[in-house]
C-alpha cells in the first residue's frame, strides 16, 4: 500500500502523530479555554484600574491577542467579566498595592 499510495500513507501517518500528540497533551488542551478568559479579565482589569487607561484602549489591548465573546466592565464595582471559548472569569480591583485579582469562575 505504501508504494502504491505514498501520499495517503503519509496523510495517515500525520493523522496518527497528531492524535498521539493530542492525547499526550490532553490536560493542557482542556485548560486552554480557562486560560483565555482568565487572562483577558485580569489584563483588562489591570489596564483599566491599575494603569488608569481609558476603556476603549483597554478593550482594544485585550482583544488584539484573543477572541472574546463577551467583556463586561462594571466601573462602579471595579469588576471585569470576560467570556471566551465558553468559559467566564471575573477579575476585581482590590487596592493600589494588590491591584486586580481573579475572583471566581462563573
Amino acid at each position: 500500500m505504501i508504494r502504491r499510495r505514498p501520499w495517503l500513507s503519509l496523510l495517515l501517518l500525520a493523522l496518527l502523530v497528531l492524535a498521539a500528540l493530542g492525547w499526550h497533551n490532553r490536560v493542557h488542551l482542556q485548560a486552554f479555554p480557562d486560560i483565555v478568559s482568565a487572562y483577558s479579565a485580569k489584563e483588562y482589569c489591570s489596564c483599566r484600574y491599575v494603569s488608569d487607561q481609558p476603556a476603549d484602549y483597554c478593550r482594544a489591548y485585550v482583544t488584539q491577542y484573543v477572541p472574546l465573546s463577551d467583556l463586561q466592565d462594571d466601573a462602579a464595582g471595579k469588576r471585569v467579566s470576560a467570556s471566551a471559548l465558553g468559559r467566564t472569569h471575573l477579575a476585581q480591583w482590590r487596592d493600589q498595592r494588590s491591584g486586580c485579582v481573579l475572583v471566581s469562575e462563573q
